[in-house]
């Protein structure tokens, strides 16, 4: 009985110094070394740090029942999304510490700190999960994985989305696109050539027809389960980024934790039948005494990557991928495949109706390169990849619809070590977050015009090296063509066919739920162009 007692007092002991040391000694420490160097910030409270402060920020300028809008002609959503940066950045700098909880987190808004982070290729800035919740979302995938494991995955993958595979997408992305815009025109019809039609939503299916066609051989409707799973699970975990995490609380059976565990088993079962089924046809067709293979698109690859050895062959490394790093792929793709080009229409959509001179530029240049390409109603001719490519004008002006409503407003890493970073010595473990939002609006980096909306900045190779939409470095987006050639199927195929005005019922107050999206949707009216 003596001995239990005394392994009880070790124990809790052990559970008090390690307690004080999280809460009170290690922030203490990190504070005092990063003050020595010149790096201020708010100071941090016991359990909540900052988080506190940032939530209070976040609820005074959403105003009462969270009712506060935009002009639309304003682009300033940063007191809406980002409040903490627009407050303390000209407080403490562009580099300063604030705290995730008891975690120190580092801004780094100086954009050449964050290109040195970035593109870094040693391994001491991995990506961060900064709570568990995100592996529900994403799984372990090319977005979180680190190290070895990231190599392995990138090894897979990246194939999948090299120029060749991509050009046969074309087709795809732009019959999806055409299938929509032939329902908008019987809409249209139907309701005397004008109708209002809420595009975001549009938007989000037929984005995930895309990916769920070009990577998984399937349909929206196929995986229609997939993703309205993956969206309830994003609203959760971007809840869980503004509240302290207490160690082991995603293991405790609350109702938040049930409906979690229940949304991934929906999510994992799906993808497992989605996964059979290409399966079940390989050995339908090996069995008929074809190849037998998987496909060449991304599931197809990662399906070779797992097989086993045939009977009879030499014994072989093991597999490249598991059958749990394949579902953790998808749910990987399926989130970032879909969310973010839908959100990057949306406000291309948005500005395209404030700037009624940039839409006929661009209906004229699709008109004017696409000739050929579904201009009739006789003609069923789709653009190609060629074809896209030429839409310079179009490419500018999704450029800077990425830099002022950059689909991902933040990035995250953390620091494997202590390490050297803008002459800085920072301690491992720090979270570093890259506010891309307020970094795109930076006057001393983008011209005293970084507030207004201008394509022609793009019109030259310098500004490509600030935009940080899809990251730099080897940690770039890789399906980052894919999205912009998406793109420009889907604006160029709409353009031909319509014109697009605001509806009065819009109200402009962008959010962000780990994604940035137009809180109250983007009501549109839309108008047949008659050639």
């Amino acid at each position: 009985m003596g001995y239990g007692w005394a392994l009880a007092a070790v124990l809790a002991t052990w559970c008090l110094l390690d307690a004080l040391s999280r809460l009170v000694w290690r922030p203490r420490a990190v504070a005092a070394a990063l003050r020595r160097q010149g790096v201020r910030g708010p100071g941090y409270r016991l359990l909540v740090g900052s988080l506190g402060d940032i939530n209070k920020l976040r609820a005074d300028a959403a105003g009462a029942g969270g009712a506060a809008a935009l002009d639309v002609a304003s682009h300033d959503f940063i007191p809406f999304v980002q409040p903490q940066f627009r407050q303390w950045i000209p407080l403490y700098g562009r580099v300063f510490l604030y705290w995730f909880g008891w975690t120190p987190d580092m801004c780094v808004a100086d954009v050449e700190v964050a290109k040195q982070v970035l593109s870094d290729r040693t391994g001491l800035f991995p990506k961060n999960v900064t709570t568990p919740m995100l592996l529900k979302l994403f799984g372990r995938g090319l977005v979180l994985a680190n190290g070895d494991e990231w190599q392995r995955h990138k090894k897979v993958v990246h194939p999948a989305f090299n120029t060749d595979k991509l050009k046969m997408m074309t087709a795809t992305m732009a019959g999806v696109a055409r299938s929509m815009v032939s329902r908008w025109e019987e809409k249209v019809a139907s309701h005397g050539g004008k109708v209002v039609i809420e595009l975001s939503s549009q938007f989000e299916e037929l984005t995930a027809d895309v990916i769920s066609h070009t990577a998984f051989g399937s349909s929206y409707a196929e995986g229609k389960q997939v993703f309205m799973a993956i969206k309830e699970l994003q609203f959760i975990a971007f809840s869980s980024l503004l509240s302290v995490q207490i160690p082991g609380s995603r293991y405790f059976p609350t109702k938040k934790n049930l409906k979690v565990w229940r949304l991934d088993r929906k999510v994992r079962s799906t993808l497992m039948q989605i996964i059979s089924n290409r399966l079940a046809a390989a050995a339908k067709e090996k069995a008929g005494g074809g190849g037998g293979g998987y496909g060449k698109d991304l599931l197809g690859l990662m399906l070779e990557a797992s097989a086993p050895p045939e009977l009879g062959t030499k014994r072989r490394q093991p597999p490249v991928l598991s059958m749990d790093e394949i579902i953790d792929e998808c749910k990987t793709f399926f989130f970032a495949g879909q969310e973010t080009t839908s959100h990057l229409l949306s406000w291309t959509m948005f500005l395209l109706s404030t700037h009624p001179d940039w839409q006929d530029k661009l209906r004229e240049e699709a008109v004017r390169e696409c000739a050929g390409a579904g201009a009739g109603d006789d003609d069923d001719q789709l653009p190609t990849y060629d074809m896209l490519g030429k839409l310079k004008l179009l490419n500018q002006f999704l450029l800077e619809t990425l830099r002022l409503y950059s689909p991902v407003p933040a990035i995250r890493r953390r620091t494997a070590a202590a390490v050297e970073m803008g002459g800085v010595t920072v301690p491992g473990g720090t979270m570093l977050t890259f506010p891309i939002a307020t970094m795109h609006r930076d006057e001393e980096v983008w011209g005293a015009d970084a507030g207004v909306f201008d394509p022609m900045r793009f019109d030259g190779g310098g500004a490509m090296a600030k935009l940080l939409s899809f990251s730099t470095g080897p940690r770039a987006c890789v399906g980052q063509s894919f999205a912009m050639v998406e793109a420009k199927a889907v604006v160029a195929a709409i353009l031909r066919r319509f014109r697009l005005e605001l509806s009065p019922e819009y109200v402009h107050a962008p959010t962000d739920v780990i994604t940035l999206r137009p809180k109250h949707g983007l009501p549109m009216v839309v108008t047949r162009v008659h050639a």
